[in-house]
């Protein structure tokens, strides 16, 4: 369970970045180069470099290398993960809002039968 939190504060802190989105988003169209993921942003390739380590940690992209150039490619696995926590708060807060809908039509109801 430690070890599928800590897995999912990483995924959660890669997905922080604006920039960081927008390279994944990129990736969902296919690999890409590490210089073709720096392109549309206006940072040094260190930072760029820094972005893409931070995203390999959260297994959110792999990297190969084929001759000189360096490819990343996107990992969805851990974006289901994701996915799948959001999904269960979700319908967790679903339940309680609905449980205090009746709630409130039940004391609705109350008022209008002259009950209080």
């Amino acid at each position: 369970m430690v070890k599928y939190e800590e897995h999912l504060d990483a995924v959660f802190t890669a997905l922080a970045h604006p920039a960081r989105r927008a390279m994944l988003t990129r990736l969902s169209r296919g690999e890409a180069t590490v210089g073709e993921l720096a392109e549309p942003f206006d940072m040094s390739l260190p930072a760029v470099t820094k972005h893409l380590k931070m995203l390999e940690r959260a297994e959110l992209i792999s990297r190969s290398k084929n001759a000189q150039w360096r490819l990343c490619r996107l990992e969805a696995a851990p974006l289901k993960s994701a996915s799948d926590w959001i999904e269960e708060q979700r319908k967790v807060w679903d339940a309680r809002f609905d449980r205090l809908e009746n709630y409130l039509h039940q004391l609705e109801k109350g008022r209008s039968d002259g009950k209080q």
